[in-house]
Protein backbone atom coordinates (compact mmCIF):
# COMPACT_ATOMS: atom_id res chain seq x y z
CA UNK A 1 0.00 0.00 0.00
CA UNK A 2 1.18 3.52 -0.67
CA UNK A 3 0.29 6.65 1.23
CA UNK A 4 -1.04 9.70 -0.62
CA UNK A 5 2.36 11.25 -1.17
CA UNK A 6 3.48 8.30 -3.29
CA UNK A 7 6.19 7.05 -0.94
CA UNK A 8 6.34 3.46 0.19
CA UNK A 9 4.40 2.17 3.17
CA UNK A 10 5.66 3.81 6.35
CA UNK A 11 5.71 0.54 8.35
CA UNK A 12 5.36 2.72 11.39
CA UNK A 13 3.45 1.85 14.55
CA UNK A 14 1.69 4.84 16.07
CA UNK A 15 0.03 4.93 19.50
CA UNK A 16 -2.76 7.42 20.10
CA UNK A 17 -3.58 8.41 23.69
CA UNK A 18 -6.67 10.58 24.06
CA UNK A 19 -9.56 10.43 26.52
CA UNK A 20 -12.00 11.43 23.74
CA UNK A 21 -13.16 8.32 21.87
CA UNK A 22 -14.19 10.31 18.79
CA UNK A 23 -10.70 11.84 18.48
CA UNK A 24 -9.04 8.42 18.88
CA UNK A 25 -11.31 6.93 16.22
CA UNK A 26 -10.82 9.80 13.75
CA UNK A 27 -7.03 9.81 14.09
CA UNK A 28 -6.92 6.02 13.85
CA UNK A 29 -8.92 6.06 10.59
CA UNK A 30 -6.71 8.74 9.04
CA UNK A 31 -3.52 6.89 9.94
CA UNK A 32 -4.75 3.45 8.93
CA UNK A 33 -5.81 4.88 5.55
CA UNK A 34 -2.18 5.98 5.16
CA UNK A 35 -0.87 2.47 6.00
CA UNK A 36 0.17 3.10 9.59
CA UNK A 37 -0.27 0.46 12.26
CA UNK A 38 -2.30 2.11 15.03
CA UNK A 39 -3.06 1.32 18.65
CA UNK A 40 -5.34 3.54 20.70
CA UNK A 41 -5.48 4.13 24.43
CA UNK A 42 -8.03 5.93 26.58
CA UNK A 43 -5.49 7.07 29.16
CA UNK A 44 -1.79 7.61 29.73
CA UNK A 45 -1.85 4.95 32.45
CA UNK A 46 -3.31 2.40 30.00
CA UNK A 47 -0.60 3.29 27.46
CA UNK A 48 2.21 3.01 30.03
CA UNK A 49 0.90 -0.44 30.96
CA UNK A 50 1.22 -1.56 27.34
CA UNK A 51 4.92 -0.73 27.00
CA UNK A 52 6.04 -4.13 28.29
CA UNK A 53 4.31 -5.69 25.27
CA UNK A 54 5.04 -3.21 22.50
CA UNK A 55 6.83 0.12 22.08
CA UNK A 56 5.43 2.25 19.24
CA UNK A 57 7.55 4.15 16.75
CA UNK A 58 5.59 7.33 17.48
CA UNK A 59 3.16 8.55 20.13
CA UNK A 60 0.33 11.05 19.72
CA UNK A 61 -0.93 12.22 23.11
CA UNK A 62 -3.58 14.71 24.14
CA UNK A 63 -2.24 17.49 26.32
CA UNK A 64 -5.24 17.57 28.66
CA UNK A 65 -6.48 14.26 30.05
CA UNK A 66 -7.65 13.19 33.51
CA UNK A 67 -4.95 11.80 35.84
CA UNK A 68 -2.02 12.27 33.46
CA UNK A 69 -1.92 14.54 30.41
CA UNK A 70 0.32 14.32 27.38
CA UNK A 71 3.07 16.52 28.81
CA UNK A 72 3.24 14.49 32.01
CA UNK A 73 3.23 11.31 29.93
CA UNK A 74 6.16 12.58 27.88
CA UNK A 75 8.11 13.41 31.04
CA UNK A 76 7.29 9.99 32.54
CA UNK A 77 8.51 8.23 29.39
CA UNK A 78 11.78 10.13 29.43
CA UNK A 79 12.33 9.36 33.11
CA UNK A 80 11.64 5.69 32.35
CA UNK A 81 14.23 5.64 29.57
CA UNK A 82 11.72 5.49 26.70
CA UNK A 83 12.66 7.80 23.85
CA UNK A 84 9.47 7.60 21.80
CA UNK A 85 8.97 10.51 19.38
CA UNK A 86 5.94 12.24 20.88
CA UNK A 87 3.45 14.56 19.24
CA UNK A 88 1.32 16.49 21.71
CA UNK A 89 -2.14 17.52 20.52
CA UNK A 90 -4.52 20.00 22.11
CA UNK A 91 -7.84 21.68 21.50
CA UNK A 92 -6.72 24.66 23.58
CA UNK A 93 -3.62 26.64 22.72
CA UNK A 94 -2.87 27.90 26.20
CA UNK A 95 -0.03 30.34 26.74
CA UNK A 96 3.26 28.50 27.22
CA UNK A 97 1.95 24.99 26.43
CA UNK A 98 3.90 24.66 23.19
CA UNK A 99 7.11 25.80 24.89
CA UNK A 100 6.67 23.43 27.86
CA UNK A 101 6.06 20.51 25.51
CA UNK A 102 9.10 21.38 23.43
CA UNK A 103 11.26 21.73 26.55
CA UNK A 104 10.11 18.25 27.64
CA UNK A 105 11.32 16.81 24.33
CA UNK A 106 8.07 16.57 22.39
CA UNK A 107 8.70 16.29 18.66
CA UNK A 108 5.74 18.53 17.84
CA UNK A 109 2.70 20.33 19.20
CA UNK A 110 -0.44 20.36 17.04
CA UNK A 111 -3.81 22.00 17.54
CA UNK A 112 -7.09 20.16 17.00
CA UNK A 113 -8.67 19.75 14.57
CA UNK A 114 -5.61 18.29 12.90
CA UNK A 115 -5.38 18.22 9.13
CA UNK A 116 -4.40 14.89 7.58
CA UNK A 117 -1.43 16.20 5.58
CA UNK A 118 -0.06 18.06 8.60
CA UNK A 119 -0.40 14.96 10.79
CA UNK A 120 1.32 12.64 8.31
CA UNK A 121 4.14 15.13 7.68
CA UNK A 122 4.62 15.59 11.43
CA UNK A 123 4.82 11.84 12.07
CA UNK A 124 7.32 11.42 9.25
CA UNK A 125 9.47 14.24 10.59
CA UNK A 126 9.26 12.92 14.16
CA UNK A 127 10.25 9.39 13.20
CA UNK A 128 12.83 10.26 10.55
CA UNK A 129 15.83 9.77 12.82
CA UNK A 130 14.44 6.62 14.44
CA UNK A 131 13.20 4.69 11.39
Amino acid sequence: MTPENGSTSPNCAVAIVDDDASVRKALMRVLQASSYTVETFESAIEFLGSLNQHIPDCLIADLQMPSMGGLELRISLTRGGFEIPTIIISAHDELGSRERCSAAGAAAYLLKPIQKKELIATIKAATKSTM
